[in-house]
């Protein structure tokens, strides 16, 4: 790894910052709300990064990217997060669009990466079902060819911003005598089409980002399958192999912990601060500082093997998702700690006596689902196991 810039890469890096500290808006988005323009000025300031291109700066030029290279992507990406800064939709932009420069026809190419480059447009992803989570492969949500459409029924879970999302890129059973990863479909649903029901789901820290999805005789056109029948599967690994560098998780863990340490800082009683108080808080304190950092260097790992190799990490990614979502937990394990009792109050119901505006509380109970979503501990480190270590399958 090389942790210096190119002088390209640092004048890009420049260019980035001063366009963030000029147009990117001020304040945080609303906490728990799956809108992806919950922060005021979000539309403006991605309509500005459209008109750079720079909605997805490493896409082809062909299809309305910039065509920068995987470095500056991630230097992109680095300084939004940096900033705090509103960042493009991660399934539109991080996965159906790089999926369909690879697999998609150029028709379908025309019809949806121009639209995900404006920036406005929400995308969700229909893969996990009520009995089909980490294993994924045992998905039962059917799509049965009937002339030049497939009629889809089956019901789709744990559906982040399918209340807000256009599109849905779904897999579907569409032979159930093949083996269970040979016979699955990958497909763009519209999501106002009829017979698609989205309902919600509250989480434990009361928001609502989740959603349950309804198919009853959906019809959606062969156009619209990506790839080709029956191999669903495999390109769905390819959706699952792009955008894994993960450093926006890693500088906000980083920023997350900086927060509470100034919090421990400047909450005092009787003049003296947490930090004075509980010495054992100060090592905690700098052991997820440490922790966060590290997540930090497995991210620059990713995107070097990225960037030297041209090929998208393996086992490398499992790595990094694993420990960034565990190191989740244990940084507003630290948080509760840190804030004692107070940390069980949100801002809702207890205002200015919420610490950190309510953000300990939320994010505590929000953490339980890190190391579930976007593929499980145990599958992670099953596959660190399998293909990193050469390991046997039991």
């Amino acid at each position: 790894m090389n942790f210096r810039d190119t002088p390209d890469e640092a004048a890009f890096r420049t260019e980035v910052r001063e366009f963030i500290t000029k147009e990117a808006p001020k304040g945080g988005a609303i906490r728990g709300s799956a809108d992806p323009f919950a922060m005021e000025g979000s539309r403006g300031f991605m309509k500005k990064l459209a008109e750079k291109k720079w909605i997805a700066p490493a896409w082809p030029v062909e299809y309305g990217g910039a065509g920068m290279s995987v470095m500056q992507q991630f230097i992109f990406n680095s300084e939004l997060a940096e900033a705090r800064a509103p960042r493009p939709f991660g399934i539109a932009v991080g996965f159906a669009g790089p999926t369909l420069i690879v697999h998609g026809t150029e028709e379908q190419k025309q019809k949806y990466l121009p639209e995900i480059l404006q920036g406005d447009t929400v995308w969700c992803q229909g893969y996990s079902e009520p009995g089909a989570g980490s294993d994924l492969a045992s998905l039962q949500t059917r799509a049965v060819r009937d002339g030049d459409d497939y009629i889809v029924n089956g019901q789709k879970i744990w559906t982040s911003g399918a209340q807000w999302a256009k599109w849905m890129i779904l897999l579907t059973r569409t032979d159930p005598d093949a083996p269970k990863h040979r016979g699955i479909s990958y497909f763009i649903v519209d999501m106002k089409s009829p017979g698609v029901t989205v309902r919600p789901l509250i989480n434990a820290a009361m928001s609502h980002e989740f959603n349950e999805v309804f198919f009853e005789d959906v019809r959606v056109p062969k156009s619209n399958l990506i790839g080709d029948e029956n191999r669903g599967w495999y390109l769905a690994q390819t959706t699952l192999s792009f955008e894994r560098s993960n450093i926006g998780s890693a500088v906000g863990s980083r920023q997350t912990v900086e927060d509470l340490a100034e919090f421990a800082r400047t909450h005092t009683k009787d003049h003296k601060s947490t930090l004075d108080h509980n010495g054992a808080v100060r090592t905690e304190l700098v052991d997820r500082y440490v922790e966060a950092n590290v997540a930090t260097l497995m991210s620059y790992k990713i995107v070097s093997i990225q960037a030297k190799e041209g090929i998208a990490p393996g086992h490398e990614a499992s790595v990094a998702k694993m420990f960034s979502t565990e190191l989740n937990q244990r940084i507003y394990r630290t948080g509760m700690k840190v804030a004692g009792m107070y940390g069980q109050l949100d801002k809702e119901t207890r205002g200015p006596e919420a610490p950190m505006n309510g953000r300990i509380k939320y994010m505590y109970l929000r953490s339980i689902a890190n190391t579930i979503e976007g593929g499980t501990s145990e599958i992670n480190r099953n596959i660190i196991a399998t293909r990193g270590l050469g390991l046997p399958r039991a």
